[in-house]
């Protein structure tokens, strides 16, 4: 993966940039350089809502906390797509097909959206984004079929699977996807939703995977049966993104015949409970979570990494544990799959493996498996 440009500042990581106006221009460019230029261009417009006299200006220039890490700009771009989704000002439409590029332009579009629109878009600066997106489960399937080759810890192919930070509980339905994973075909062969990124480097290994179980979390979980609900949703997707927005609609039309095992719960709460309940002989007990890390409370995930490892001291072959997570290296932006399972062979621990890297919003994957640099 190209390393964005600016993406490790000296002093410190890109996500612990405090600077509103920094954060902005990076998030800008982070997007322009995701394939994303009209979203960029939104983004980078967030400068002059700066300069307007609203409500929604001064919060974000007195942000309190680091404003990549909470994803600030992402928050006022998606109240701004959401002001086009619902049809109530559909000035940025022209902005998201390609057809106005002058930056100067969308900056007046921007400022006039915020001076029009304040208290609707100061509510979305509430909460972090829902970027539930299924192209991520791409990841998390190639390392199932990687954990399922494990035979050191004699791992096998069934899983019950437990995801954290679930949001819509749309990757708690990747059971029900149909993958091609550089060629390894994994899923019901019928499925509506079909995940193809493109692959880098040597597919992963084509061991069977059975998922037998899976459920999810969230502190805010959304409906996606609530159309309200739904289009909010739609509206963090990067409007750049129609591939993202097909896959989106693929999901609600999932939920819509059987929705997702999801209950709205702390993710620490969901893991001790995950960890205290029986566990069947030969299945896996795993953990999983995309994009959502940074997201959680200090406090929050010592108690999450202190449980599961405590677990893993419990672990045997017949019922093994595993942690699977797709999450953002804050020192270079990179997104990375990551694996730790239990028992372990390596006399070391228990340490996390790097099994690839992955575009945000699963456009590709590159893998590794053990050939990590």
């Amino acid at each position: 993966m190209a390393q964005t440009q600016g993406a490790v500042q000296a002093g410190g990581a890109v996500m612990d940039i405090a600077d509103v106006r920094e954060a902005i221009a990076w998030q800008a460019e982070h997007a322009a350089n995701s394939g994303a230029p009209s979203t960029a261009r939104v983004v980078r417009a967030e400068l002059a809502i700066l300069e307007t006299d609203t409500a929604l200006a001064r919060r974000m220039t007195n942000w309190a906390g680091l404003t990549l890490r909470d994803a600030m700009p992402l928050r006022v771009s998606a109240g701004l797509h959401h002001l086009v989704l619902t049809g109530e000002d559909t000035r940025l439409e022209k902005v998201y097909a390609g057809l106005t590029t002058d930056q100067d332009a969308v900056d007046a579009i921007v400022a006039d959206m915020a001076s029009r629109y304040d208290a609707r878009l100061l509510p979305w600066l509430d909460g972090p984004p829902q970027t539930n997106e299924a192209g991520r489960s791409a990841s998390i399937m190639a390392g199932l079929l990687w954990l399922s080759g494990r035979r050191g810890a004699d791992l096998g192919p069934r899983f019950a699977m437990y995801e954290i930070g679930a949001s819509a509980g749309i990757n708690t339905m990747m059971a029900r996807y149909r993958y091609d994973l550089g060629g390894v075909e994994v899923g019901p062969s019928l499925s509506r939703m079909k995940i193809t990124p493109e692959w880098r480097g040597d597919p992963p290994p084509g061991n069977p995977v059975e998922i037998v179980s899976i459920s999810g979390c969230d502190i805010h979980p959304v409906d996606l049966a609530d159309p309200e609900q739904a289009l909010r949703l739609k509206a963090y997707i990067w409007p750049d993104a129609r591939e993202r927005m097909a896959r989106m609609d693929a999901a609600i039309a999932l939920a819509g015949m059987a929705p997702p095992d999801l209950v709205q719960q702390d993710a620490a709460d969901f893991v001790r409970d995950m960890l205290a309940e029986p566990q069947d002989a030969g299945v896996t007990r795993t953990l999983y979570h995309t994009v959502m890390w940074q997201y959680l409370p200090d406090p929050t995930r010592e108690a999450i990494i202190g449980m599961m490892e405590e677990a893993g001291t419990q672990a045997s072959s017949e019922r093994p544990l595993a942690w699977l997570s797709l999450e953002t290296n804050r020192q270079t932006f990179n997104h990375e799959l990551h694996v730790r399972y239990w028992p372990n062979e390596d006399p070391g621990g228990s340490k996390p493996v790097l099994l690839a890297q992955a575009h945000p919003h699963g456009a590709w994957v590159e893998w590794f498996g053990l050939g990590a640099p």
